[in-house]
């Protein structure tokens, strides 16, 4: 019996590694909008409430964007393209739908 090494292939690998990625972006999130608690301790504050309330929206839109840019990253090329007709749902098995429902 020979032993194979130990091998993902590149595409695999950094699927998995994109996939780690997202899964830290709600933890990254969460860190980064606890930061205006600990600006509130700090002795002076240099960032008033206004600055706050800037960078929770800013960090907001980032998390946005930053789970918009792993799901296209992560979509599958590889993927089946499913084929536009244009012509709807076929309707001569008299069924009405994919899940013989009717309608």
């Amino acid at each position: 019996m020979s032993r194979r090494p130990v091998f993902l292939e590149r595409r695999g690998y950094r699927r998995r590694r994109m996939m780690d990625g997202a899964r830290m972006l709600p933890v990254l999130g969460a860190f980064l909008w606890l930061m205006p608690l600990v600006w509130a301790l700090a002795p002076e504050r240099v960032i008033g409430t206004a600055g706050g309330g800037i960078y929770v929206f800013a960090v907001w839109a980032a998390l946005i964007g930053g789970a918009w840019a792993f799901s296209r990253a992560l979509v599958r090329p590889d993927a089946p393209a499913v084929p536009e007709t244009g012509a709807g749902p076929d309707r001569t098995d008299g069924s009405g739908g994919p899940d013989g429902s009717g309608g």
